[in-house]
C-alpha cells in the first residue's frame, strides 16, 4: 500500500475512534434527555463514522485503483475531518 494510502487510512480509522467516543456521549445524553437535537447529532455522527469506514475499506480493497495525484488531498480532507471531530469531541465532553 502506498504510504499516503496507509496514512490516509489512519487517520480514518483514528476519526472512527473520535466517532465513536461522540455516538456513545451522544446515546447517553439522549438517554437521558430525549431531547430531538441529539438525535440529530446521532445522526450526523453515524453517518460521517459510515463514510469513514467505507473510506478505510475503500483503500485497503481498492488502494492499487487510486491515483497518486489523489492520495494527498485525501489524507488532506481527512486530516481536516480529524481536526473537526476532535474539536467536537473536545467541546462536547467539556
Amino acid at each position: 500500500m502506498e504510504s499516503l494510502a496507509l496514512l490516509a487510512t489512519i487517520i480514518s480509522i483514528a476519526n472512527i475512534a473520535l466517532l465513536f467516543t461522540l455516538i456513545m456521549t451522544y446515546l447517553k445524553i439522549y438517554k437521558t434527555g430525549k431531547a430531538v437535537y441529539t438525535l440529530g447529532l446521532l445522526f450526523f455522527a453515524a453517518i460521517l463514522m459510515l463514510h469513514n469506514i467505507i473510506a478505510v475499506y475503500a483503500y485497503i480493497v481498492m488502494a492499487p485503483l487510486y491515483s497518486n495525484e489523489l492520495l494527498p488531498y485525501f489524507v488532506a480532507i481527512h486530516l481536516a475531518e480529524l481536526v473537526g471531530i476532535a474539536a467536537l469531541v473536545k467541546v462536547t465532553l467539556d
